[in-house]
């Protein structure tokens, strides 16, 4: 499944990709991340992630990396391992007095077992629907901490 989500928050550019570009900081605000653990870089290009998660068939692991960056603009994360692979891809387009966040992903229910892999299309569009109330948390984050 492709999709594409669009939020504005009233939060300053540079705030919001640095946030949304470390993945470290999923657990605050993406319902299905319980932990996160920095494996390899310190942020940027080839920055690579251990992502624990909540999927409905139980506890998932992925690896997460940065497989794109430019600063203050793009960040994509990519999975490299574990079940439901993704892409997430992260644009940020500043504008008068708030940011644009676009996020632009790819996500399958391949991986699931038992009888969560029945589910598959229903899987994906329950994923969507989660996912706007997720940046719906990141957007309600950003916007309760205005300093930076």
């Amino acid at each position: 499944m492709t999709f594409q989500l669009r939020l504005d928050i009233a939060a300053p550019a540079d705030r919001v990709f640095d946030f949304v570009a470390d993945f470290t900081t999923m657990p605050m605000w993406y319902s299905a991340v319980q932990r996160v653990e920095r494996v390899e870089g310190v942020g940027g290009l080839g920055t690579r992630y251990r992502v624990y998660r909540n999927l409905p068939n139980g506890p998932a692991r992925n690896e997460v990396s940065i497989t794109s960056y430019t600063q203050d603009q793009e960040v994509t994360f990519t999975s490299l391992s574990g079940p439901t692979p993704f892409t997430y891809r992260y644009l940020v387009q500043p504008g008068g007095g708030t940011t644009r966040l676009i996020l632009e992903g790819t996500i399958s229910a391949s991986g699931l077992t038992g009888p969560a892999a029945l589910l598959g299309p229903l899987a994906e569009r329950l994923f969507k629907a989660g996912m706007r109330d997720n940046l719906g948390q990141l957007k309600q984050l950003l916007e309760q901490s205005r300093n930076p």
